[in-house]
């Protein structure tokens, strides 16, 4: 068989292929061949699937438009935070506003039950010249039931809490005697006596002591005593010498 110089058979299996068979596939396939970098070939592919290799730029605006889309939520929901902020601030009413208005209240009445004389003597208190004594003047409630209890207690204290002293008294309302006449609320008066010592029984050292007068209203009930009414405390300072 005779070959010609412009052509060069060679053998493929069982076949006689000529060399320049396949030539013009080839090369198209070489100017055809996309890389990733080249411009305008990325793929961006529109919907989930095969990915397909275009030289039209829809697929970069798809690309250019999942991200922005990517991005909203997260702007959105700050804007919406910065709005609820803002509007929380400003529903907020300052604070000259608010003491102002609880200013403004109206005072709360002071109770039926009250404290209305307290006298201390001697003043000021000497140790070794006999007790100290509270004398307490309360005013009763008009219809008040002669089964409860008073109680009038005092406590006394240092500056630095180190000695204390608890007086109590109790005695039923029912013996309270009125002078005044049935037009006027009934009033007791109540003696306590303090002896110069503290919690611990011993003698309370010179200085300036804080003391403080209680009275209320106690009702028997299945568990003992139970308050009824509170009165207003008488607070005040003694000297001790």
């Amino acid at each position: 068989m005779q070959m010609s110089a412009h052509s060069s058979p060679y053998i493929v299996g069982k076949r006689t292929a000529h060399l320049t068979e396949g030539v013009a596939e080839r090369q198209s396939l070489v100017h055809c061949r996309c890389f990733v970098d080249s411009s305008g070939r990325l793929c961006y592919p529109p919907l989930k699937g095969e990915c397909r290799w275009s030289h039209h730029p829809y697929p970069m605006k798809v690309g250019v438009l999942l991200l922005t889309r990517s991005h909203q939520p997260r702007s959105q929901g700050l804007t919406l935070g910065l709005l609820c902020l803002s509007a929380l601030l400003v529903g907020l009413p300052p604070t000259e506003s608010v003491a102002k208005e609880k200013s403004s209240r109206a005072p709360r009445p002071e109770p039926e039950l009250k404290i209305v004389d307290l006298t201390i003597t001697p003043m000021p208190y000497t140790q070794g010249d006999g007790p100290l004594q509270f004398s307490v003047t309360v005013q009763l409630p008009r219809d008040v039931d002669r089964a409860m209890i008073l109680e009038v207690t005092s406590l006394i204290s240092s500056p630095s809490k180190t000695s204390l002293r608890f007086l109590t008294h109790r005695q039923p309302v029912q013996s309270v005697s009125t002078k005044n006449g049935d037009h006027e609320r009934p009033k007791v008066l109540v003696e306590l006596l303090w002896d110069g010592q503290d919690h611990r029984k011993q003698v309370a050292g010179a200085g300036t002591y804080a003391y403080e007068v209680r009275t209320k209203l106690l009702a028997n009930g299945d568990k003992g005593p139970r308050t009824m009414m509170v009165a207003w405390p008488k607070r005040g300072m003694l000297e001790v010498n």
